[in-house]
This record gives structure tokens, C-alpha cells and sequence, in this order.
């Protein structure tokens, strides 16, 4: 059984004439009746009966041309998806970030591409930088926005450069050091710090800045790679912590998740190392991805330095 079988039975359904079935299909009508004689030995069973005013279809013509009408509908919603996958205006991305840009880059643009393309499906990891890439590698995601791990092989990827990550330090509202116009890294080494472990490039950064400025490393410091601790820990008691500026920011508005959290003033800023879109190197880009990727260039533009 070929389509065309399934096109002429519905136009004939439609025209009620074989004629009109087949200028419908741009051919002849012999053509059609050879069609038709052809759909009817494959069905096993006559599928019209001709009269005065043209043909009508039979029971098992009827049965035959409605699943005939699916088939095409399915057929034409395919053709459309798959010119939709081929546009990126549909299809599946899966994005990575790391914590800052997620919320500074990747939040704003999801925002606008629900409303403007609601057929893209798209899911975010929001992880560490190692963690991203290995996901990358593993084709688990499409592309990240991180840092290139140490030790890690840079011919497996193609970077673009969005820029340094500032460090803001976040203590509760009612902290000690809030009611300083401005807070130096040194009147922050006496209390309890919240850090990511060991390891982590934030800590490094940090730990890097305080050494080669001549501060010394913390006495107390709680090793968590969990924003929803560091919160939590902040909120509650005298800790400080470092954070990129982005997430300080979005957690420190009145009406934001994590509660009682405020910004310090300090004095001398802290920035880490430039973060970047990252993507496999020899891979190209889905249409979709692609679409996204762009929705998330544009938000890079205006970033604070």
C-alpha cells in the first residue's frame, strides 16, 4: 500500500467522483481507477460502488479512508515538526551553568524563550565547572557556561569568553559588619567563612586573592559545595561567605529565595576567573541549541564589569 493509494481514496471520498479524485492528484482517470483497482485487491474487499452521480465508498472504504485521514495528518504534522527541528524553533537543549551565570544569564533568557519559542524543550544543570564538563564529554549536554577544568584536555572543546566573575560577600541583615559604610577583607577574618571544599575554584580564587594581598586563610571555615546551606548557615548566624556577585545579588533582593541574606560593602573587590560558553569541538550545534545559544550571547552584552 503506497500513499498515493491512501490520497486518491480520500479525495474520492471527498469529490465523490473519480474524476474530481483524480484532478485532485494531478492524474489522469484511468490512473486513479488503476489506483484504485490496486487499493482494493490489497485491501481484499470493493472499497466503492459507482452510481448516477459518481461513486460512494462502501463500508470498508469508509474504514479504510478514516484511518487513511490519520495517516496523512500524522504524516503532515511530521513534515511540519521536522521543519520546525530544521528552523530551531522545536527540539530539545540541555545547557549547563555554573551558579553565576545561571542566574545572571541563563534565567532572563528562558524567560523569553517560553514565550517566544514554547517548542523548545530545554533543561539546565547547574553544577561546577568539572562536573559540566564531564557532561559535556559525555554528550549529556549540548554546551555549558563554566570554566575549563584543570588537567583537562582543551582539544575536546571550542571556548568563547564572556567574562570575569566578581566575588560579593554575604552576611544576615542584622550582621555586625552591616553597619559598616565599608568592610574590609580584614574585619571578615574573625568570623566563621562558608566556602565551597577543598578544590573548588571559588575557594582557590579566594584563598589566592587573601594570600597574595597578605591576609591569612580563615581559622573557620565550613567546606559546602550547597548554595541552600550556605544560605542557610549565613541567615543564621555569623558567618560570612563569598559568592559570585550575581547570585549575592539575586538572594539578597526583599522578595528572593534564601531569606535574610544582605550584601557587604567591601572595600577592595574580588573577582575570579573569567568564565566562558564552552562547547564540544568538533560537534555542531543542533538548530534548536543553536537558537538558545544566541538567546544567551544576547544576554552576555550588558553585563556589569
Amino acid at each position: 500500500m503506497r500513499l498515493a493509494h491512501l490520497r486518491l481514496l480520500v479525495a474520492l471520498e471527498s469529490t465523490g467522483q473519480m474524476s474530481g479524485a483524480a484532478s485532485h492528484l494531478a492524474i489522469t482517470q484511468p490512473a486513479a481507477s488503476r489506483l484504485m483497482a490496486e487499493l482494493e485487491r490489497i485491501a481484499g474487499a470493493p472499497l466503492y460502488t459507482r452510481h448516477a452521480k459518481g461513486v460512494s465508498l462502501t463500508l470498508a472504504g469508509k474504514l479504510l479512508a478514516e484511518k487513511a485521514h490519520a495517516i496523512l495528518r500524522q504524516l503532515n504534522d511530521a513534515k511540519d515538526e521536522i521543519g520546525e527541528l530544521v528552523e530551531g524553533v522545536r527540539g530539545q537543549v540541555r545547557i549547563g551553568a555554573v551558579t553565576g551565570p545561571a542566574l545572571e544569564i541563563v534565567l532572563p533568557a528562558l524567560r523569553e524563550m517560553r514565550i517566544a519559542y514554547p517548542e523548545i524543550e530545554i533543561s539546565v544543570d547547574v553544577e561546577t565547572s568539572d562536573k559540566l564538563a564531564a557532561s559535556l564529554l559525555s554528550r549529556e549536554l549540548d554546551f555549558y557556561i563554566g570554566r575549563l577544568p584543570e588537567r583537562f584536555d582543551g582539544r575536546a572543546v571550542r571556548m568563547r569568553r564572556i567574562g570575569p566573575e566578581p566575588v560579593a560577600f554575604i552576611a544576615r541583615p542584622d550582621h555586625p559588619l552591616m553597619r559598616k559604610k565599608q568592610v574590609t577583607i580584614a574585619q571578615c577574618l574573625p568570623f566563621d567563612w562558608v566556602m565551597q571544599p577543598t578544590g573548588g575554584l571559588m575557594r582557590r580564587e579566594v584563598e589566592t586573592y587573601l594570600l597574595e594581598n597578605g591576609y591569612p586563610i580563615p581559622q573557620r571555615i565550613l567546606g559546602t559545595a550547597s548554595l541552600l546551606l550556605t544560605l542557610a548557615i549565613v541567615s543564621e548566624t555569623n558567618a560570612v561567605a563569598p559568592v559570585a556577585r550575581s547570585v549575592g545579588e539575586f538572594h539578597a533582593r526583599g522578595n528572593a529565595l534564601g531569606g535574610n541574606i544582605g550584601l557587604l560593602d567591601i572595600k577592595d573587590p574580588i573577582a575570579v576567573s573569567p568564565y566562558s560558553f564552552v562547547l564540544p569541538a568538533e560537534a555542531e550545534l543542533s538548530p534548536a541549541a543553536a537558537r538558545v545559544f544566541s538567546a544567551l550571547e544576547q544576554k552576555t552584552i550588558h553585563l556589569k564589569p
